[in-house]
């Protein structure tokens, strides 16, 4: 099984457009394709080629890419009347990149399989301004060989690459990431709002929960763009819903009495009915703000994260008890 040269991506959203400009730098020979025109330009001109239907792409690639805001929309791009399933031969290999359900992905990935080619599950995590760095964590669920054969190209997009098991494996661990996202930014938002009440000042406040116990990659990233006001994180309440709903079915397959979960679907549904659901999801803290008659905002924060560090080279994390890389059935 050798390594893809010629990869396609479908899908340049926020992050897509991003993970797709890191291959690009690396020299692979891309194909794109996204329903957005403006979306694409800025890609082609930088050399990437342009693809004209779902199965034009996975005719033309070895390695396609699919990095999409919903299972919906993923199903609609491989199975649709021009879908990539129709593409597909053997040996060829489907990255899913979106955050989906692992039993979709799963139900997909056994069509590809009966053509001959490999799944897996490849989401990442570490926000937008990592994703245009190259810089952002990437699960990868699909069999170990798949997983030897994807790595180099993943690495060209991130920086922490994680063999998380067999395929679905990487989409269950990426809703469980991202719920624990959104609980702290909930607590987050009550925790900043509430010193203000109590008359601290708010870049102090940020100083003391950077420096301390109560610090998070959600607070040196989100805490900073609601403080100036901005709340741009390149991240909207309809997302967030999608992604904690996703983790509230895995816990009710389970039969698992949640108590967090359930109220983060009820705050975030009332934000999305108040602020609209394509509004950041950094907003949600408007609710108390709301409730205050107050803003939270301190000078000297940015609008926007930036990843200032360099690209670092991309490498696959093992987990501790894990004697090196060992091989993973799929699911």
């Amino acid at each position: 099984m050798e390594q893809p040269s010629r990869v396609g991506f479908i899908g340049l959203g926020n992050v897509g457009a991003k993970l797709a400009g890191s291959l690009l730098r690396s020299g692979l020979d891309v194909t794109i394709l996204d329903l957005d025109p403006e979306s694409e330009a800025p890609l082609l001109a930088a050399g990437a080629r342009k693809g004209e239907t779902p199965r034009a792409v996975a005719e033309r690639v070895d390695l396609l890419i699919t990095c999409l805001p919903n299972p919906a929309a993923s199903a609609e791009v491989m199975e649709g009347a021009h879908g990539a399933l129709f593409g597909f031969s053997p040996g060829k290999i489907w990255a899913e990149m979106s955050t989906t359900d692992s039993s979709e992905i799963r139900r997909l990935g056994e069509k590809v399989r009966k053509l001959g080619a490999w799944p897996a599950d490849c989401p990442v995590s570490g926000g937008c301004h990592r994703a245009a760095t190259g810089n952002i964590a990437i699960f990868a669920g699909c069999e170990r060989p798949v997983f030897e054969m994807l790595l180099p190209v993943l690495s060209e997009m991130g920086h922490e690459i994680l063999h998380t098991g067999g395929l679905g494996s990487a989409s269950i661990l990426k809703v469980v990431t991202n719920y624990l996202a959104t609980a702290n930014l909930v607590a987050l938002s009550e925790a900043l709002v509430t010193s203000q009440q109590a008359g601290m000042d708010l870049s102090t406040a940020y100083e003391a929960i950077r420096i301390s116990s109560g610090n998070s990659f959600v607070h040196e990233t989100e805490s900073q763009v609601i403080l100036n006001g901005s709340r741009d994180i390149n991240f909207t309440m309809d997302l967030v819903l999608k992604d904690i709903s996703l983790f509230q079915s895995l816990a009710d397959q389970a039969e698992l009495p949640l108590e967090i979960s359930p109220l983060l679907i009820r705050i975030f549904q009332d934000a999305a009915q108040r602020f609209g659901a394509r509004t950041w999801s950094s907003d949600v803290i408007r609710r108390l703000e709301e409730a205050t008659g107050e803003r939270v905002l301190a000078p000297g924060f940015p609008s926007q994260m930036v990843d200032d560090e360099p690209k670092s080279p991309g490498h696959e994390v093992v987990p501790r008890g894990r004697k090196g890389s060992v091989d993973s059935a799929s699911s």
